[in-house]
Parts: C-alpha cells; sequence; structure tokens
C-alpha cells in the first residue's frame, strides 16, 4: 500500500479544507495506512484512489444498510430525479414516506424529514422544551446525540449557556436517571436516551428492562417526552424502535443513517402525544424536502420489511465475532468484543484491565494492509451486502494479523 495518490489529495485538501478533513471522517485519527478517499464502493467493498480494495465494515459510518449502490434503492432514486427533487415545494412522496413510517414503527403516529442526524435530534430537543414549556432535558454521560453546540463533543465555539438545562445521568441505571429527574423537578421537559450505549473508547452496553421502564415511568409521572435516539441502531437492531423489544415506547425517536441506504434523509418520529408540540416549532432546510432521498427511503423501507436483511446481519455477525474470538485465543490476544454483534466494537485490553490502543491500532492497520477495513475505536456496521465469503476472508486477515503482532512482541 504505497498511498502515493492519497497523500496527493491530502496536501490538495490541505490547502483548501481547514486541516484537510474535518468531523467524524477525518483520517488523522486512524491508523497510518488509513485511506482518506475513496474512489468508488460497490456492495462491500470500497476502494481507494490507490486501487487497494477493502471490505468495508463501517458502511459509511452506518448508513450503508443493504450495501453500496443497492440497485433497487438507486434506481427508484434515479426514477425519481428525472421527475422532481428539490422544489418549490414537495413530493407526494413524502406523505407515502410518513405513512410508511407510521405504519412500520409502533410508537410513531407522525413523521417529519431531514437531513442529518442532528437535525432529528435538535427538533427532538426542541419539540421535548415546547410540549409543557420546560428547560430541562436529561442526558446520558458520554452519549452522542450530534454535532449541533448543544450536544458536540468538543467545547471549542460553544457557550455554557447552550448546556445550562442539561443534568446528565449514568446509562443502565435507574437510581441514577431518577436522581437526574428529581433535580430537574418541575422543570423536566425530557429524558433523551441511546437505544444501547454506544460511547467512543468504552464497550458498548445493551439496555437492561430496568432503566429503560424507568426512564418511561418517569416522563409519563412527570408529563415529560421520552427520545429514543435511534440514529445509529435503528433498523440495524429491529424492524422498529430499537427498544420495541424491551416493552417501551418512546414519544418522540429520531432516524438517520440507515433509513435510505445511503441517501440523505433523516426523520423525527413522534406519537400523538407530542404533535401539538412539535406544531408549535419553525424547523426547514432548503433541501429538506428532496423527493430523490424520500423515494430512497421508501424503497429502504419495503426492504426492511419484506427481506431476511437483519437475521443474515446478525448471523454474519456471530460469525465474525466467534472467528475473531478464537483468533484472539490463540494468539493470547486480550480482545474485546461488546454491542450487538451485527455493530461490533472490536478493542484490545492490558494485562492490568486498561485500553490497549497501541495494539489495537496496530491491529486496525495490519487488517487494511491485508483488504480488511476495522476502525481502532469506532464501533462497526455488517451490511446485507457482505457475504460468508468476505466474513470468512476478514478471519483469515485477522489469523496472518495476530500472527504478525504475536510475532513483534
Amino acid at each position: 500500500m504505497s498511498g502515493t495518490n492519497d497523500r496527493k489529495l491530502r496536501e490538495r485538501a490541505r490547502r483548501v479544507i481547514p486541516g484537510g478533513m474535518y468531523g467524524h471522517q477525518s483520517a488523522a485519527y486512524l491508523p497510518s495506512n488509513a485511506p482518506q478517499f475513496f474512489s468508488k464502493a460497490d456492495g462491500a467493498y470500497l476502494w481507494d484512489y490507490d486501487h487497494n480494495r477493502y471490505v468495508d465494515f463501517m458502511s459509511a459510518y452506518g448508513p450503508n444498510l443493504f450495501g453500496y449502490r443497492n440497485q433497487e434503492v438507486d434506481n427508484v432514486y434515479c426514477d425519481q430525479l428525472k421527475l422532481i427533487d428539490v422544489a418549490t415545494g414537495p413530493s407526494a412522496i413524502m406523505i407515502e414516506l410518513a405513512e410508511a413510517f407510521c405504519d412500520l414503527v409502533t410508537h410513531a403516529d407522525w413523521a417529519v424529514f431531514c437531513k442529518n442526524g442532528t437535525d432529528a435530534t435538535s427538533m427532538a430537543l426542541m419539540t421535548a422544551r415546547a410540549y409543557r414549556d420546560r428547560k430541562k432535558v436529561l442526558l446520558a454521560h458520554g452519549a452522542y446525540h450530534g454535532s449541533a453546540s448543544w450536544c458536540t463533543p468538543f467545547p471549542a465555539g460553544t457557550l455554557p449557556e447552550e448546556r445550562a438545562h442539561f443534568i446528565h445521568y449514568q446509562y443502565n441505571d435507574p437510581d441514577s436517571l431518577r436522581a437526574a429527574a428529581q433535580e430537574a423537578g418541575d422543570d423536566l421537559a425530557g429524558i433523551f436516551a441511546s437505544p444501547f450505549k454506544h460511547d467512543v473508547l468504552v464497550d458498548q452496553e445493551l439496555p437492561n428492562e430496568d432503566y429503560a421502564r424507568a426512564a418511561r415511568s418517569i416522563c409519563d409521572d412527570n408529563d415529560a417526552l421520552l427520545i429514543v435516539d435511534d440514529i445509529r441502531a435503528g433498523f440495524r437492531i429491529e424492524r422498529d424502535c430499537s427498544w420495541h423489544s424491551l416493552g417501551v415506547e418512546p414519544d418522540l425517536s429520531t432516524w438517520g443513517k440507515s433509513i435510505a441506504n445511503g441517501h440523505p434523509i433523516s426523520c423525527l418520529l413522534g406519537a400523538d402525544r407530542a404533535r401539538d408540540a412539535f406544531s408549535k416549532l419553525y424547523c426547514t432546510g432548503s433541501f429538506w424536502f428532496s423527493a430523490a432521498a424520500m423515494a430512497a427511503s421508501l424503497k429502504t423501507l419495503e426492504l426492511i420489511k419484506n427481506t431476511d436483511y437483519l437475521e443474515r446481519t446478525i448471523a454474519m455477525g456471530q460469525k465474525l465475532r466467534d472467528g475473531l474470538s478464537d483468533v484472539a485465543n490463540r494468539h493470547g490476544l486480550n480482545m474485546s468484543q461488546t454491542g450487538p454483534v451485527q455493530m461490533p466494537l472490536i478493542m484490545f485490553d492490558q494485562a492490568d484491565g486498561n485500553r490497549d490502543m497501541a495494539i489495537g491500532g496496530a491491529f486496525a492497520d495490519a487488517m487494511l494492509r491485508r483488504g480488511v477495513y476495522f476502525h481502532p475505536f469506532h464501533n462497526m456496521f455488517i451490511n446485507a451486502a457482505m457475504t460468508q465469503a468476505d466474513i470468512a476472508f476478514t478471519i483469515a486477515a485477522a489469523q496472518a494479523t495476530a500472527e504478525e503482532i504475536t510475532a513483534s512482541k
């Protein structure tokens, strides 16, 4: 992997883009072999500008549920472009898509559409505060809800006042949640909850029923709104809101990433309880009503409803987890695999239990050289275009990588 072309592109980028790149897709955070730019994508694969192909376990950081360039989705997107896309008013396909979401997601009685996950979570925050004209909102420590000034994990350019009315609690800790609600008192507007704990650099953690039910109960008792931020996990855990199987339905849920298989759209779904509160808001965007992305989302929802994508991604994720566990055990690597198998977080621990970022970076770097795009500290995403052969290829690459790492110790 010479990376010659990628390095040239980075040099050009630095002249016209601050820092050369920004946000979560900046390769500055990744191992040395990680390319910054990609020339094409297809199914489960990415190609960089130096003609290297990768089995991509990031799936564009989540949007590609059915794989890159899924023809069923892309065909309806292109067909819609020929009719109307961004215009003075929306297409009627907006109504069809809202109806489809309300049919598929149990708690949803209405839907509104936007472009990014942060758009949706910001609207959810505003809706919760408009519901009973209250300020206090509960957030889990370390949870990620977007990159706006109220929620970005990096404080540069933000003001303390923008976060003055947030109270933090420990995820999966009902007592901590109740204490935060008590602190909010009569000013509690709502509770934000991730579908599972997927904070950066820590083990992923599935929600327990006591915590989820406590969140629902507190909102009911205080006439506040429960928000499940399903941007990252939506339709990857189940064919409904991710807390549905826990028997807990939110008042609001936020969706993005996979809902149009890579085409730019996100949404806020709500129960009737929150309908009037949203109606008070002024929320809009020049490109929020794009008909082509809505057509892609409508087709994606059809595939979600009528294919076995979920069962296949879970089965492949389990095969990957089992294979990697076997490789790690045979080579004495303290590999940590947490979270849903279809959204794996793979990291490494030192003997004292602390994270071994050096080994984690070296492992991801060596996997890249062998044609597998792994992330050293972000959860990854199995997509439905992956095959059993891709998983076998990945396990073989992990075997060779483990041998390389243990030999260098």
